[in-house]
């Protein structure tokens, strides 16, 4: 079992910038993928971006490349996202998600482990 715990959400102005954490802990041993998630009203649950444990290989969304940056610190358990340039879009609830493995993928089905999710609202 791995429980996840996001926090760092908020509301912050058009062009302005969050980091939101997301602290694992129970069985975080092993090569796993840590990934963000977005979740707003009307849409369905997007992939944001990944990393891997292994070699810390990342993948982004095409929508929050060069804006988004996802490290992790393997220490702590904890995966970060560092969110530049913000949109009024990128207002959605974020929750970090976990699978066992060493391969990012962007699908909902292949992450087995949720958080509960932090809100971002983007004001224009």
């Amino acid at each position: 079992q791995v429980q996840l715990v996001e926090s760092g959400g908020g509301l912050v102005q058009a062009g302005g910038s969050l980091r939101l954490s997301c602290a694992a802990s129970g069985r975080t041993f092993g090569p796993i993928v840590m990934g963000w998630f977005r979740h707003a009203p009307g849409k369905e649950r997007e992939f944001v971006a990944g990393i891997s444990s292994i070699g810390g290989s990342t993948y982004y969304a095409d929508s929050v490349k060069g804006r988004f940056t996802i490290s992790r610190d393997n220490a702590k358990s904890t995966v970060y996202l560092q969110m530049n340039s913000l949109k009024p879009e990128d207002t959605a609830v974020y929750c970090c998600a976990v699978r066992m493995g060493s391969v990012v993928v962007v699908t909902t089905t292949g992450y087995r482990y949720w958080g509960q999710g932090t809100q971002v609202t983007v004001s224009s």
